[in-house]
């Protein structure tokens, strides 16, 4: 098996890189790596998770753990699993490849209390177990127990709810887990009148992928919005930890811009709150969570940073560009439907449409993120920090290096895993000093 242990998680293509052997094992060291007692095991809509779901219990419990069973449920459900039942619970794995294509699949974890875990904070240590078949069988084996927590999770997911007039709303849930439990969870919400795209789970995506980060798969739940004169229109990922929005004409909202919607509604209630935000998104985010009465933290792109930056701080939510909204109250993990609510609500308390909304905060003009690939990362940030940096207002390194020049911004950072730096630019003056800089910086980074 090589190359699937990844900076965040576990993920490779079914069967050529991941098999139902490799996930007895990963179970098996899995169980070792947690000192575990119990773990759960949740999985998403793909049509090999449930083998792939079973591989890694039978592992589990080969390794002498019990194995709660959750069933099919989203990303999302591991986290309160391992928040709720704390100490009960040494870890969770999510079965998922989250948005990537269906012949993908993979495992995120979580450890106990719902804290994260990356490949610098464990995964690597799980894979050397894995690589060693270690531990061997138990004298014991352990045992599996199915056990439904929705009701608790979908109550949980409802504190994030305050719909104050009715909202329809068109949701594309792209064939992916989400589908099977929002019917459960919109009943309890009869204000939303809901125009469901793709409800159907089917692990092969039969209509587009389930990455509402792309344009091109949000063109359907586009058209619906408009057919159907909707409020708003919401697109979930393949496993529901990630979630994104369109407007009532139609248009999509960027990530931070919907941050930032959510960062007014959470600062109503929690006045003088830390908001952490990453370092690619807009100006007008932190500048939005400071004149909602809340402190605006920087923090670096990932999820296990994000959280353990929460934690620290005590952070009330963060939000990324990529479509990942973190709540103090869904303790300091993602979840898209308490984001889903957050936005709802904001909007079911105003009078103003979407687009209203929005407008405000889309004062400036942001490139998005644009990947270039370079033989030396590292080479194309020195060059474009020892370029910039001399005249500067601030130089930042709190993920790559983030330039603030006055009237404009830049962040350049390396991947994790592929020779590619990402570049995110914004003018806070106009379009075209934004064209004009974005074609400078990749100028000089491609050179």
């Amino acid at each position: 098996m090589g190359g699937v242990f990844k900076s965040y998680d576990i993920r490779g293509v079914v069967p050529d890189q991941l098999t139902t052997g490799d996930a007895y094992r990963i179970g098996k060291a899995a169980v070792a790596y947690f000192k575990a007692k119990t773990l759960a095991v949740a999985r998403d809509a793909r049509i090999h998770s449930p083998e792939i779901s079973a591989a890694l219990m039978a592992g589990i419990t080969s390794a002498g753990a019990d194995c709660i069973d959750l069933g099919m449920n989203p990303t999302p459900m591991t986290y309160y699993a391992a928040g709720l039942l704390g100490k009960k619970l040494q870890g969770a794995i999510m079965v998922t490849a989250s948005h990537n294509p269906s012949q993908y699949n993979g495992f995120k974890f979580t450890r106990g209390g719902a804290l994260p875990m990356s490949y610098d904070t464990g995964l690597s240590d799980v894979e050397a177990l894995y690589k060693k078949d270690q531990p061997g069988l138990a004298k014991k084996r352990g045992k599996i127990q199915v056990k439904n927590m929705r009701a608790g999770y979908i109550k949980h997911c409802l504190q994030f709810a305050s719909i104050k007039r009715p909202l329809k709303i068109a949701i594309d849930t792209a064939n992916g887990v989400m589908g099977d439990i929002l019917p459960e969870i919109l009943k309890k919400v009869p204000q939303i009148k809901c125009v469901p795209l793709y409800f159907k789970p089917d692990g092969r995506f039969p209509n587009h992928d389930a990455n509402p980060l792309h344009l091109e798969n949000l063109a359907d739940l586009q058209k619906a919005v408009l057919k159907n004169k909707c409020d708003l229109g919401v697109a979930f990922d393949g496993d529901g930890d990630r979630v994104a929005f369109v407007d009532e004409k139609g248009v999509p909202i960027p990530g931070d811009i919907a941050g930032a919607m959510m960062a007014q509604a959470v600062l109503a209630t929690n006045k003088g709150a830390n908001v952490f935000y990453d370092v690619r998104a807009t100006k007008a985010l932190p500048e939005a969570i400071t004149a909602a009465g809340g402190v605006a933290l920087e923090s670096r792109v990932g999820h296990s940073h994000i959280k353990a930056g929460m934690r620290a701080k005590k952070a009330v939510m963060a939000a990324e560009l990529s479509g990942h909204y973190y709540f103090r109250d869904f303790y300091y993990s993602d979840s898209g439907e308490s984001a889903f609510f957050l936005v709802l609500s904001l909007l079911s308390q105003s009078k103003l449409k979407a687009s209203e909304l929005v407008q405000p905060l889309q004062r400036y003009h942001h490139t998005g993120e644009i990947n270039f690939e370079v033989h030396d990362a590292a080479k194309a940030i020195a060059a474009a920090e020892a370029k910039f940096g001399p005249t500067a207002k601030s130089v930042s390194k709190v993920d790559g290096v983030s330039i603030d020049l006055g009237s404009w911004w830049f962040n350049l950072r390396m991947s994790n895993t592929e020779p590619v730096v990402r570049l995110n630019l914004e003018s806070l003056v106009s379009k075209d000093e934004m064209e004009t800089r974005k074609a400078e910086l990749s100028k000089l980074i491609v050179s």
